[in-house]
């Protein structure tokens, strides 16, 4: 409003209002640190393909190859959804347009899968459970690529930096299986084995599902200052946002689920068919899978709630809310 003569504000000069460098209406958001969770994906799904490669080619049998395969598959798939999605944040980036970035994405998910698919019928073996490896694995990077379309796009990158994060520790956590099972009491039994290996399970399910919790919420918290540092404002992010970055890496490996039994249905039933005890293993490996994303999806959530819960401070005070004396 204009300075009216012999008012109060004459003689101060107009100040042009503050404008706040936050994402305009519909825009896409930017992901920091895509290209370097992009090369860290890339370099996952190689060592996901070489050691199932490696596990495959060293059997002397068909049949154990078979059953190597369907074991490796949800770990593979797993991978390629992270790398289609951190690959196509890492591509489109400054793209603000939502359609055009939307179809980028997807574009660079199905890029993705291509050159896996390729490189997995160059190094494996030519038959049936080759072309069942590649082509799930290029629908899941197609799929992962497409999610990375969404606006929302720190909390996808969130997402696969706490799914990486989880996965890494799983594989860290192997060399803990032997001696914990024994801390559980695993004897001469069957069933004394099958207990422990259970309470095993449920410690790295819950392990992972709070490092996976705390690194979404700390990539969130770390996109959220950069972007102060570097522009002054950062679009808020309300609590489900973070809920979502939490149970996002549950929420991928119900996912991958979802692709194996469907992409995969082919070389599970296989790896099934071989035997009575193969069949009694596929069924209990798939309860597992379940019952660990089930596990991570929740912890992942909570942790990172609680941390969020943690950080904020009260709430302010307006002199309106104030009572009167």
């Amino acid at each position: 409003m204009s300075n009216q003569p012999g008012s109060s504000t004459a003689a101060e000069p107009d100040q042009p209002e503050a404008v706040e460098a936050t994402p305009a209406v519909g825009r896409p958001e930017y992901a920091p640190g895509a290209l370097p969770l992009a090369l860290l994906s890339i370099a996952w799904l190689a060592a996901m393909l070489w050691s199932t490669r490696e596990a495959i080619t060293s059997t002397a049998a068909g049949v154990t190859a078979i059953s190597l395969s369907a074991y490796a598959l949800p770990g593979v798939i797993t991978a390629a959804l992270v790398t289609g999605a951190t690959v196509a944040l890492a591509a489109t980036n400054r793209l603000g347009r939502v359609t055009l970035r939307f179809l980028a994405t997807v574009g660079t998910g199905l890029l993705v899968g291509l050159v896996a698919a390729v490189a997995i019928n160059l190094t494996y073996a030519d038959n049936a459970t080759t072309n069942t490896i590649a082509g799930t694995t290029a629908a899941a990077a197609v799929i992962g690529g497409a999610a990375a379309g969404a606006r929302q796009a720190r909390v996808v990158a969130a997402i696969a930096a706490a799914t990486l994060a989880a996965q890494i520790f799983v594989v860290l956590f192997s060399r803990a299986r032997d001696p914990l099972s024994d801390l559980f009491g695993a004897g001469e039994t069957q069933q004394s084995v099958l207990d422990a290996a259970k309470w095993v399970s449920r410690t790295e399910s819950l392990l992972a599902g709070l490092i996976a919790g705390l690194v979404a919420y700390l990539y969130l918290a770390w996109s959220r200052r950069r972007a102060e540092r570097r522009h002054g404002a950062a679009g808020p992010l309300r609590w489900p946002a973070y809920l979502v970055a939490g149970a996002g890496a549950g929420l991928l490996l119900l996912l991958t689920e979802v692709i194996i039994r469907i992409g995969g249905r082919g070389l599970l039933d296989l790896a099934a068919a071989l035997s009575e005890a193969d069949q009694v293993a596929q069924t209990a490996l798939g309860t597992s899978r379940v019952d660990n994303a089930i596990w991570l999806l929740f912890v992942g959530a909570l942790t990172t709630l609680i941390v969020l819960g943690r950080t904020l401070g009260p709430r302010p005070v307006d002199e309106e809310d104030e009572p009167a004396s």
